[in-house]
């Protein structure tokens, strides 16, 4: 029996305003019936909605979980931009009092213990809605579709689907980098052991920098290398029982030249001190500034080639490419805009119950796309047959 969706309130709870905050914000504050903005302060959450020009479109919060919890009523949409360890506790209360969540982090087991209860409750638990993850997510599920309408479900074939994102400085620079997200994060991504299929076969980098390879987007080489585990998304991503992955790998993507600039960054990964590591983290975020001057660039990259013995192929391509500007940084557009498109579908009650990642099918996902254009959000599809 499937379970009904519990109604939506109008009311939608922002909460942080960091780096990933920006203009889907605004979108929503369009949208709602009511948005409140929870920051550390009721004064920085004030701030925030100046800098953003919502300033009388949304109402400024202190946050803390029991505060929140005091203003949370049954339907509301709790959004969560805060990192993803604070995400479960957060679930946790929103499950308590009936309200639906949405982030834009890939989801942890913490949370999915939680998706029953909140499933059961009618209540959406809206994941993976960013950038990457999130318009990833739906340029896969869109080419996979067309692949399979192309060369057919029971047709045995072979297939390489690559999928590579990086926020990159606009203008290059000698660190060939500029954090979008915290230093720590990123030092502590470098650090996870990366999972892919390669060669038909599954593959672990321990430290996925050293499986860097050079990958040529629109004429413009970069540097890859893989990121977490990609190897459940060939389930995730709906693709046929009858292909066989030859390449299957979700990763990063950097500037030219990075592998050698960040040498000596590696060699302190390598060496595995945490204290050093979180010290490091620190300095990094001193050294390299991000600054209202400098603009950040959003590369995301996501082909998919089927191959069939018989000699049918199929060819396609997904790419967004997209500098920030002096109002909102690339970053923040595209992961804002992402996770606001879906809320506005948590308020309308068309996402269903439960655990969703980003839009899991395809007409979904295509619907998606072309909300994203319209608000916005510029890529480009590129069909070989």
């Amino acid at each position: 029996m499937t379970t009904e969706p519990a109604a939506a309130s109008g009311t939608v709870h922002w909460i942080g305003a960091g780096l990933s905050t920006g203009s889907g914000l605004a979108a929503l504050c369009d949208t709602a019936e009511r948005v409140r903005l929870w920051h550390r302060t009721e004064a920085r959450a004030a701030d925030a909605l100046g800098r953003l020009g919502l300033t009388g479109r949304a109402e400024p919060r202190a946050y803390t979980l029991p505060a929140l919890a005091s203003e949370l009523a049954p339907g509301d949409v709790v959004v969560s931009m805060l990192p993803a360890p604070e995400h479960a506790p957060l679930l946790a209360e929103c499950v308590r009092q009936g309200a639906h969540f949405a982030c834009s982090s890939y989801v942890s087991d913490a949370v999915l213990e939680q998706v029953p209860a909140a499933e059961r409750a009618g209540l959406v638990v809206l994941t993976e809605a960013g950038l990457d993850p999130g318009i990833d997510h739906l340029f896969a599920h869109d080419l996979v579709a067309r692949a399979r309408e192309a060369i057919g479900d029971e047709t045995p074939a072979s297939y390489t689907l690559t999928s590579y994102c990086g926020g990159v400085p606009a203008v290059p620079n000698d660190f060939t980098y500029r954090f979008s997200w915290a230093p720590a994060g990123v030092l502590g991504a470098l650090r996870s052991p990366a999972r892919y299929i390669e060669g038909g076969a599954q593959t672990l980098a321990e430290r996925p920098w050293e499986a860097t390879r050079r990958h040529v987007v629109d004429g413009e080489t970069f540097e890859v290398y893989p990121n977490r585990d990609s190897v459940p998304f060939v389930a995730q991503y709906g693709l046929p029982d009858a292909w066989t992955p030859r390449t299957f790998v979700r990763g990063t993507l950097r500037l030219e030249g990075w592998l050698r600039a960040w040498d000596g960054v590696f060699e302190e990964l390598k060496a595995g001190d945490d204290g050093r590591i979180a010290a490091l983290a620190r300095e990094l975020a001193a050294a390299h500034p991000t600054t209202d001057d400098d603009h950040d660039r959003v590369v995301l990259a996501v082909s998919l080639d089927v191959r069939a013995p018989s000699g049918r192929s199929w060819q396609g391509g997904y790419l967004l490419d997209l500098v920030g500007d002096a109002e909102e940084s690339a970053m923040a557009r595209c992961v804002s805009r992402t996770l606001a498109l879906g809320v506005r579908h948590v308020l309308d009650g068309s996402l269903p119950p439960g655990l969703n990642r980003a839009a899991e099918t395809a007409a979904r996902s295509g619907q998606w796309l072309r909300e994203l254009a319209r608000d916005g959000v510029e890529f480009t599809l590129r069909v070989d047959q």
